[in-house]
């Protein structure tokens, strides 16, 4: 029975990886498109909006559906939507008929598709995993992503050159099947019920999510802290390109992005065989606090191979974090309420990024930059030791993100609640898988 679950599980695993290099060479692909064909930063920050916003907003809603449907069902509905919307924006574009609000709503409905996808697979996760291995199945997840990074970008380059914007989407497009087929030949055994009764409504159970996470404080603010973590990371995200072209070149841009996604592979890869601490809340605290390190000495000098090394440091503490966080919650939330748990943490969790992407570049642009300009206001007190000119107001904005992750998580530490939340709450799946797959 463990066997089977576990080849289920890695099967399951094998054609979502597909698809996720899929999407990257997509993603990657019309970001490209969109800016060349425009010129128009503005317009291509959107696609980055309609990538996360319709997600966000129909969380809730699939969290309940993906509780009252079996798992594998819910995954088959997400893939095929995403598929589809894929699919239009291949034959609009084949077609020449392909324009940029075009991009925009099928993005936006294949978010919408993709808001299932996560609590899905995640749920469909504690079914299928042993509680001890919950960490390195998360690793594994983790791992699947990096490799996207690193992957997808280069070979959506190379494809672009040689069968054009519209191979690539239909490789997508392809990708989705392969994930579509893996699913139609596994069994993901039904929820277990830890309810009696008849259902509650359905807009109750839209707000059960939110009302079982804070009844929890723990768990509450496990997932204040991720929030907090990502609107800072938001800020990194945006500003890291800029900082590195202030002194350097787009060719070595390129590979300091590189070296940070061989990071992230490595944190998967060790999370994956490692499992991660016995106590997991010290995995995510101890992986954020080096981040924070690194980030105060990223921001402090103009220097390719620093950045690199901390870009790598950053990116190898991430899915060490997320797999420790995610085993947290897979373990102490019952399966049969998974998926409106896990939509309501993702919903908060990601919430905040789409502020940062809004906030960072004014800042830098209007306030910080011109802060360490030459003859600037802190030319004279902080420009002695960060430098001045192009780049420094935003290697102290890169500081200061890296002071607030240090004062976050030593906050969250203090917290007992939090640092205590593997002993105070009990665990909600057993140590041996739950089904036989094959039932």
């Amino acid at each position: 029975m463990r066997e089977n679950s576990l080849r289920t599980f890695i099967v399951i695993w094998a054609g979502q990886f597909v698809s996720l290099i899929g999407s990257g060479l997509t993603g990657f692909a019309l970001g490209v498109w969109v800016y060349l064909t425009t010129g128009s930063v503005t317009k291509l920050s959107f696609i980055m909006l309609s990538t996360v916003v319709p997600g966000i907003i129909m969380s809730p809603v699939a969290g309940v559906l993906v509780d009252r449907w079996n798992r594998r069902k819910a995954m088959i509905f997400s893939d095929t939507g995403a598929a589809l919307s894929t699919l239009a924006i291949a034959v609009l574009l084949f077609s020449n008929r392909l324009e940029i609000w075009h991009i925009y709503v099928f993005i936006s409905i294949g978010s919408a598709f993709g808001s299932f996808q996560w609590p899905a697979y995640s749920a469909a996760t504690t079914l299928l995993v042993p509680k001890k291995h919950l960490g390195r199945a998360a690793g594994m997840v983790q791992t699947a992503e990096a490799v996207s990074v690193i992957v997808s970008p280069a070979l959506a380059g190379f494809l672009l050159m040689t069968i054009h914007i519209w191979g690539v989407i239909a490789i997508d497009f392809a990708t989705f099947l392969i994930a579509l087929a893996t699913l139609a030949v596994v069994r993901i055994p039904d929820t277990p019920s830890t309810t009696t009764g008849e259902k509650p409504p359905f807009l109750k159970e839209v707000t059960f999510g939110w009302k079982y996470v804070t009844e929890r404080h723990g768990l509450f603010a496990l997932l204040i802290f991720f929030a907090l973590s990502n609107f800072i990371f938001g800020f990194v995200n945006v500003l890291f390109t800029p900082l590195v072209l202030s002194f350097s070149t787009p060719i070595l841009l390129g590979t300091v992005v590189s070296v940070g996604g061989v990071g992230m592979l490595l944190g998967g890869i060790v999370m994956s065989t490692w499992g991660g601490p016995r106590r997991r809340v010290n995995g995510i605290l101890g992986a954020s606090l080096l981040s924070g390190v690194a980030l105060m000495v990223g921001g402090s000098r103009a220097s390719i191979p620093l950045l690199a090394g901390v870009f790598f440091l950053l990116l190898f503490t991430g899915p060490i974090a997320n797999a420790c966080s995610q085993a947290i919650w897979q373990t102490k939330t019952a399966p049969d309420i998974q998926g409106k748990v896990f939509a309501v943490r993702r919903m908060i969790a990601l919430s905040v990024m789409p502020l940062s992407y809004l906030t960072a570049g004014p800042l830098a642009d209007n306030v910080f930059e011109p802060l360490l300009a030459v003859n600037g206001p802190l030319a004279g007190s902080v420009g002695k030791i960060l430098g001045v000119g192009p780049g420094r107001g935003i290697g102290l904005m890169i500081i200061i993100m890296g002071v607030l992750t240090i004062v976050v998580t030593v906050g969250a530490y203090l917290y007992p609640r939090l640092r205590l939340v593997e002993d105070e709450l009990p665990d909600q799946v057993d140590e041996d898988i739950p089904h036989d797959p094959r039932q």
